[in-house]
């Protein structure tokens, strides 16, 4: 089997875009606001949908939960998100944002907004619509697991020792 060129590997291809447009976005929301891409991802989350607990948004932005929890703590220091006990629940916490953290999300939005429009000059109307039915179908397969048509064995793979899986 030849060896996997990972420059032509979807998966790793996918994660170095999501990786370099995080980061490129991160240097405009540093340099104005000095926080990291967690808290960014915090803000954003609760100006979206302005209440949720750490659990929550861990979930909807794809973050480790103790990655969240840091985040939070940093911007509760800051003063810009306000922490509440969920009176159901003493273990979790509901997460807002104070008018200084709604101030950011105001300001970086639509900066934010144009700098992702920014990545889309080039494209025609047809193809950014086309870009999100691909993003769309590509979301979709990964949620299922892109299931394996062909089974270990009819590829001649051999199990390793500890595992039933190659």
């Amino acid at each position: 089997m030849p060896p996997l060129r990972l420059e032509e590997f979807l998966p790793y291809r996918l994660n170095v875009l999501a990786a370099t447009v995080s980061e490129s976005l991160a240097t405009l929301y540093a340099e104005r606001y000095g926080i990291s891409i967690p808290e960014w991802r915090v803000i954003a989350t609760l100006g979206q949908f302005e209440r949720m607990t750490g659990r929550d948004i861990a979930s909807h932005s794809r973050m480790h939960k103790t990655t969240v929890s840091r985040a939070a703590a940093a911007l509760e220091a800051k003063g810009w998100i306000k922490r509440e006990t969920n009176r159901a629940d003493l273990r979790e916490a509901f997460l807002t944002l104070k008018p200084k953290g709604r101030a950011v999300y105001d300001d970086l939005v639509p900066r934010a907004t144009t700098f992702a429009d920014g990545l889309l000059d080039g494209l025609d109307r047809q193809e950014r619509a086309a870009l999100d039915r691909l993003i769309g179908h590509l979301m979709q397969r990964a949620r299922r697991g892109a299931a394996d048509p062909v089974p270990e064995t009819a590829r001649g793979c051999r199990p390793r020792r500890s595992s039933t899986r190659c």
